[in-house]
């Protein structure tokens, strides 16, 4: 990148928020990061921005779509969502955008006053902090009422009683109770936490527009059951994943939270056997293809396993437990079989 473009890139990460807010209107904030569909500002979650800088190596503005493994900067997205062609056009719109008068703070969002950000990793391990285990509590009760009774040791889920739910930006707090899950990195650092809101009774989600959100930083990161070795599987969701871990608990295993999250996961150091935990939907078939495409360049077997239905869960639920042990003994190494699931 010349001096010039690197200098715009700069002006324009020092306030990458306010560039995505304008370029790419179809995401919204996640943590410490601008999650959209592509860079062109199409609807979804594969597409990720950091909005500040964690140190030199990982400066704002930067992004990557885990989707396609394309990135860049700034000047990239004001291109791709304008349909410019010419580095001239780019620098036109960019400098235009620079010049503009920043948006009066009183119609600006703004965040609940706090000691921590809201929406960081600061406020993730606060909220779980705050959270109590889940033995005895709706978050017992709504996974056993998912078949999934096995809660032994799992110290990556909590329970809040009363945890803060923002329908909308201008929309009264409510507070509902929640599943709350640490989200981690390979160290066991708390990065983020997932939210589940329930029903008061404990029978299902609550009657909300968005039962689940998640805060801080997702990328590159999990609900971890259990600690990494030379074998893992991984899949999207949490409940997903307690399904399977329902008929191999020592299987190390790894929730990512979404398709695209699956797709751009992390390897741990001594990782040489991933299960791949496949959802039945397009986004599962292409998350699929892009993780056994980057484990094969890093010399992990990727073994994809297929529930009968939409996702393990739904087989769990379906058929019960001894089905769902069998259908997954077939897909696995026999050498995991008996080292996993032992008669």
């Amino acid at each position: 990148m010349n001096r010039r473009a690197a200098d715009l890139a700069d002006l324009l990460a020092r306030d990458a928020e306010a560039v995505c807010r304008h370029y790419l209107c179809e995401g919204h904030r996640v943590g410490n990061y601008w999650q959209v569909g592509d860079a062109r500002n199409a609807p979804g979650r594969s597409m990720f921005v950091r909005l500040t800088a964690r140190d030199a190596s990982r400066p704002a503005g930067k992004w990557t779509d885990a989707a396609t493994s394309e990135h860049g900067d700034l000047l990239d997205v004001i291109r791709e969502s304008c349909g410019l062609k010419s580095f001239r056009e780019v620098a036109d719109e960019a400098r235009r955008f620079l010049s503009l008068p920043r948006a009066d703070p009183k119609t600006s969002p703004t965040f609940a006053s706090s000691s921590v950000a809201s929406g960081s990793p600061a406020s993730a391990r606060r909220l779980f902090a705050i959270s109590q285990p889940i033995q005895g509590t709706l978050a017992e009760s709504y996974l056993h009422r998912r078949g999934i009774v096995d809660l032994e040791g799992l110290a990556s889920l909590r329970f809040h009683p009363r945890c803060y739910y923002r329908p909308g930006r201008n929309a009264p707090t409510e507070t509902w109770p929640a599943l709350i899950a640490a989200v981690t990195d390979h160290d066991g650092q708390i990065a983020g936490v997932h939210r589940t809101w329930l029903d008061r009774t404990g029978c299902g989600k609550a009657p909300i527009d968005t039962p689940r959100r998640a805060i801080g930083l997702l990328l590159g990161n999990a609900v971890r059951f259990g600690e990494a070795g030379d074998v893992m599987a991984a899949g999207e969701g949490i409940e997903t994943m307690l399904s399977v871990r329902c008929c191999m608990p020592t299987m190390p295993m790894a929730a990512t939270l979404s398709a695209a999250h699956l797709a751009a996961m992390l390897f741990p150091a001594k990782l040489g056997r991933l299960y791949v935990v496949r959802d039945n939907d397009p986004a599962g078939d292409r998350a699929v293809d892009i993780l056994v495409g980057r484990t094969q360049a890093a010399g992990i077997e990727a073994i994809p396993i297929a529930p009968h239905h939409d996702d393990f869960n739904h087989d769990l639920r379906s058929h019960g437990l001894d089905p769902l042990r069998a259908m997954l003994r077939n897909q696995l190494v026999p050498e995991d079989v008996a080292r996993f699931m032992p008669l």
